[in-house]
C-alpha cells in the first residue's frame, strides 16, 4: 500500500515567507513517511481536473528555499468556490491524487477555498490553512500578524525613507497608494516605521461611502498645516482600501477578479487624489508639486526577514503535524511560543461565508500613538485663533472659509487627533 500523501498549494498574493513554510512542511512530512505532492498555480490545474502541474517535493532541493522570497509552487487567484463543478473537480482531484492531508497557504480566498474542499470531502480529507498577507488582515488574535507582513513592512520603510529624503530635497509632496484591499495595516506599519507625514486608511472613516473630496482635504490640510511651519514637502500614505469605500458613481466601471473584488491595482487613487488637491491649491495660486506613486508589488517577493522565517518555518513543521495527527478544518497560528488551530467555523462570517476581515482597531493605544505622530489638522488647529489665522495665510483663504472647509474633518471631543469612530466588528 503506497504511503499517505500531504499536497500543498499556494493561493493569492505572493508574501515573504511561503517558501519556508513549504519547506518546513515537507521535510516534516517526509520525516513522517508521508509523500508530498506540490501542487503548482494554486486551486488553477486542480479545478480542470488537470494533474500534470503537480509535483514530488523532496527535502534535499527544498532545505534552503527559505531564504527566498516567492513561491517555489508558483500562485494564482483561481476560486474553487465559483461552482459546484469546479469544488467538485478540485475534490476528485485530490482523491485521485491519493492526499490524505491538504495544507493551504494564502489569505482569505484561498481558505474559503480550503474551507468549501474540505465540505465537499465530507472528512476524507484532512485540511488545514496557513494565514499568509502582507494586508495583515485574517482574523487572527491581535498582536498575532499574518506572515510576510512584518517583512513588508521592514521593505516598504525603506522605500519610503527615500521618497521622503526625496521630498525634503526637492521640495514636493508624495502621494503613495500602499497595498491593502481590505484593511490599512500595513499602511499604517510602514507609514509608524518611516516617520511618514500622515498616513489615511479606511478605518478612520464612518460606516458608508466616503467621497472623493473629502479625503483630497485631509491631504490639502496637511499640506497647508506644513506650510505654515515653513515645510513645502511631505509624502502621504494612503491604504489602497479606501477606494472600496469610494462612491461607485466615482469609481465608473472597474474590472473584478475571480472572488469579485476590485482589482485594486489598476485603480489609481493616488493620481485621483493628486489631481483633485492640485487643481484645490492651484485654483488659489498655491504652487505644490504632487508626485503620484503605488507600492505593493516591491514587498510582495521581497526575501523574507528572520521573525518571517521562523515564524513560517514553525508554522510549516506544526500545521503539518496537526494535519497528521488528526487535526483538521482549522487555520494554523502561533500565539506566543504555542501552536494554536482555529476551526474554520469560528473564523466564517455566517453572513457571506468567508472568513472575516481584521481591520484596524483605531480607537486603540497602538493607533492614537500614531496617529498623534501625523501632520494633519486637528480639532486643536481649529480652536485656537493664532493658528487659525496662520493656516488661513498658507492657505490662501479667508479665516471663515478656512473653517468652513475644514471643520468637518475633526469632531469636538474627540482629542486632538484625526476622527476615531467605533472599530468595525
Amino acid at each position: 500500500m503506497s504511503a499517505k500523501a500531504l499536497a500543498i498549494l499556494v493561493g493569492g498574493g505572493p508574501a515573504p515567507g511561503i517558501n519556508a513554510v513549504i519547506a518546513a512542511a515537507t521535510i516534516e512530512a517526509r520525516n513522517r513517511g508521508l509523500r508530498v505532492l506540490g501542487c503548482h498555480d494554486g486551486y488553477q490545474w486542480l479545478m480542470q481536473r488537470d494533474l500534470g502541474h503537480v509535483e514530488e517535493l523532496e527535502i534535499a532541493p527544498l532545505s534552503r528555499i527559505h531564504f527566498e522570497g516567492g513561491s517555489v509552487l508558483r500562485t494564482s487567484r483561481a476560486n474553487p468556490s465559483r461552482s459546484a463543478e469546479t469544488l467538485q473537480n478540485v475534490a476528485e482531484s485530490l482523491q485521485g491524487l491519493g492526499a490524505s492531508y491538504l495544507l493551504t497557504i494564502g489569505g482569505d480566498d484561498t481558505a474559503s477555498g480550503a474551507a468549501a474542499v474540505a465540505q465537499v470531502l465530507g472528512g476524507k480529507l484532512a485540511v488545514a490553512h496557513v494565514p499568509k498577507t502582507i494586508d495583515n488582515d485574517l482574523p487572527l488574535p491581535a498582536g498575532i500578524p499574518t506572515f510576510g507582513f512584518t517583512t513588508a513592512v521592514d521593505v516598504g520603510k525603506d522605500i519610503v525613507r527615500n521618497l521622503m529624503k526625496d521630498a525634503a530635497t526637492t521640495d514636493k509632496w508624495f502621494f503613495v497608494t500602499i497595498m491593502g484591499r481590505h484593511a490599512g495595516h500595513l499602511a499604517l506599519g510602514i507609514g509608524s516605521a518611516a516617520g511618514a507625514t500622515l498616513t489615511v486608511i479606511g478605518e478612520e472613516f464612518p460606516e458608508g461611502a466616503v467621497a472623493l473630496d473629502r479625503i483630497a482635504d485631509i491631504l490639502e490640510g496637511a499640506i497647508i498645516k506644513r506650510r505654515v511651519r515653513g515645510q513645502e514637502h511631505g509624502v502621504a500614505l494612503l491604504a489602497e482600501g479606501l477606494i472600496e469605500r469610494l462612491d461607485p458613481d466615482t469609481l465608473g466601471h472597474v474590472e473584478r477578479d475571480p472572488y469579485g473584488n476590485v482589482r485594486l491595482a489598476e485603480l489609481e487613487l493616488s493620481r485621483l487624489l493628486k489631481e483633485r488637491v492640485s487643481a484645490n491649491l492651484r485654483a488659489r495660486e498655491i504652487a505644490c508639486s504632487i508626485v503620484a506613486k503605488d507600492i505593493g508589488y516591491e514587498l510582495r517577493c521581497a526575501p523574507p526577514g528572520g521573525f518571517d522565517i521562523h515564524y513560517c518555518r514553525s508554522l510549516g513543521y506544526w500545521t503539518t503535524r496537526f494535519l497528521i495527527e488528526g487535526g483538521t478544518e482549522a487555520m494554523a497560528t502561533i500565539q506566543g511560543e504555542t501552536f494554536v488551530p482555529i476551526p474554520f467555523r469560528d473564523l466564517i462570517d455566517a453572513r457571506t461565508g468567508r472568513f472575516r476581515v481584521r481591520h484596524v482597531n483605531v480607537t486603540a493605544e497602538a493607533y492614537q500613538m500614531l496617529a498623534a505622530y501625523m501632520i494633519r489638522l486637528t480639532r486643536a488647529d481649529l480652536e485656537n485663533p493664532e493658528q487659525v489665522r496662520a493656516l488661513a495665510r498658507a492657505g490662501a483663504l479667508d479665516e471663515a472659509a478656512l473653517l468652513t472647509r475644514f471643520a468637518g474633518l475633526v469632531t469636538p471631543g474627540r482629542g486632538a487627533g484625526p476622527l476615531l469612530p467605533v472599530p468595525r466588528a
